[in-house]
């Protein structure tokens, strides 16, 4: 295993403390646990957001941090869910008196404990609502999950329901269009290499020099096959047209367009890929609105790439195009 560390043990607070030391002007550290929460929070007269789960997929999700998006994110433990204790005092720390949305991956323990976390919030008077992500058109069920997974669709969730926050929205209009959001976001993904979990020191699961895993997930769970190594165009060819068909998308529709890296892939393929989705979407008369290429919800140091759809209408649109001032996403 070779990898920047120090102490296996200490990677998602030295990982913290890095980048609160980087960025004191924007976000602070809850001493004593690991939650990141945006300089000014509680923010008067607005719903306060707050996103997390296992560490790993940096930017996500303190990297969503700041005005227009998150007001909290909580890191657990690499490829860990955070614990009840830990989203329930990023709740405390972000609410101004008119409710906290969780953001939720589609993961059991994610899902369990952000939930317990609620339910401790509300027992102290906190107005809680909770919408769950789960974008990945890849699988129905996996190793984490009941259901489908929630992967970089995530990130668009986080934008719009965010930028509905900072209009002074209530709580039930800012968990209406993350639901929404929700019901128009689809993804998949793939996958050329393992990641290494530090705790692990090995791999965590193995691919050959020629091969390639379709569906994989941002935590290694299997996809629907594995396959030898395929040229870009076929595999955006592939991800896009699954997406294209469960979301059922018609000439004339307006999309924005994410194409993820999984955190070593070069940024070079990343946009060969976007050619071929690109082409795809005009040959069906589909209009792109906007594109997102980049690292946004990674999975440690494995190469492969995922592709997002988001169908939009006009609140979508506008929510999407609206100002956001984040480490990871600036509009």
């Amino acid at each position: 295993m070779k990898k920047l560390i120090n102490d296996p043990n200490q990677v998602v607070k030295e990982m913290i403390e890095g980048m609160i030391l980087a960025h004191p002007e924007k976000l602070r550290n809850i001493e004593g646990t690991s939650v990141i929460v945006r300089k000014d929070a509680p923010v008067n007269g607005k719903v306060g957001i707050v996103s997390g789960g296992g560490s790993g997929h940096e930017p996500s999700h303190a990297g969503y941090v700041g005005k227009g998006m998150l007001d909290a994110a909580v890191c657990g433990e690499v490829f860990t869910s955070p614990t009840p204790d830990q989203v329930y005092e990023a709740i405390k720390a972000v609410d101004s008196g008119k409710g906290v949305l969780l953001v939720i991956k589609n993961y059991t323990g994610d899902v369990m404990n952000f939930e317990m976390a609620a339910e401790m919030a509300e027992a102290e008077g906190i107005k809680v609502a909770k919408v769950v992500v789960n974008d990945d058109v890849a699988v129905e069920n996996s190793t984490y999950t009941t259901g489908r997974r929630g992967i970089a669709g995530t990130v668009f969730v986080h934008k719009i329901a965010g930028a509905k926050a900072a209009q002074g929205a209530s709580l039930e209009e800012v968990e209406a269009v993350a639901n929404k959001t929700i019901q128009n976001v689809r993804s998949m993904g793939m996958a050329l290499t393992p990641c290494t979990v530090p705790a692990a020191g090995k791999p965590g699961f193995e691919l050959g020099e020629n091969e390639m895993e379709i569906g994989m997930g941002i935590h290694g769970e299997p996809g629907i096959e594995k396959t030898e190594l395929k040229p870009a165009d076929e595999v955006a060819e592939i991800l896009t047209t699954k997406i294209l068909e469960d979301l059922q998308l018609q000439k004339g529709d307006k999309v924005a367009v994410m194409v993820n890296g999984l955190g070593a892939t070069p940024v070079m393929e990343l946009y060969i890929i976007n050619r071929k989705v690109s082409q795809m979407l005009s040959e069906r008369g589909i209009q792109v609105h906007e594109t997102f290429v980049g690292n946004y919800m990674t999975s440690l140091e494995m190469a492969g790439c995922s592709v997002t759809l988001l169908k939009l209408d006009d609140e979508l649109t506008e929510l999407l195009d609206s100002e956001s001032d984040t480490l990871a996403f600036k509009k």
